[in-house]
């Protein structure tokens, strides 16, 4: 019975080398974000004289939301793998490798997502005109609950710490 348990345990321990494809595929999907840039960044390029302050603005904030978003996809790519498949071999070359657990990844996605959401919405104010104001009234609410969300992980995450250091101050020292 001993070696059918074992046998089982290993099959699911070796399941998250499953993840490995979700992650390569993230970053094929990160190279093609890139080449999109890219060309976004060459449009912009190419009108930057004949466009407005506004037009810029907008065409820059497009350019941020961009980095953000693959930022993003990043973060997921090496804390997700890091976490859940394996340690990276390189970890002594990057400092903040292995730093970023399920909990901290959470935070830092929720933060990343209001940023994105919030360049969002700068872009509709500055086209205010486009947009009834029952439209702006839903984006402004959808951006607050990203808000609301991400102070609430944050302070789940907070409310955690605090219990793992009650529990290890609880342990007697050996």
């Amino acid at each position: 019975m001993k070696r059918i348990e074992v046998f089982i345990e290993s099959i699911i321990l070796a399941s998250r080398w499953l993840l490995v494809v979700f992650y390569l595929g993230l970053a094929i999907a990160l190279a093609i974000y890139a080449f999109s840039f890219a060309g976004k960044l060459f449009d912009f390029v190419m009108k930057v004289t004949s466009l407005d302050e506004t037009e810029t603005i907008l065409k820059m904030l497009g350019l941020i939301d961009a980095a953000l978003v693959a930022s993003l996809v990043v973060m997921v790519i090496i804390s997700g793998y890091e976490n859940f498949v394996s340690r990276f071999d390189q970890a002594d070359d990057v400092h903040w490798l292995g730093t970023i657990d399920a909990g901290s990844l959470k935070i830092k996605v929720a933060s990343t997502i209001v940023a994105i959401s919030s360049i969002h919405l700068l872009q509709v104010f500055l086209n205010l005109t486009k947009y009834s104001t029952e439209q702006l009234t839903w984006f402004t609410v959808i951006h607050l609950a990203f808000v609301f969300s991400a102070l609430f992980l944050a302070y789940i995450d907070k409310i955690m710490a605090k219990d793992k250091g009650d529990k290890k101050s609880d342990e007697p020292s050996i």
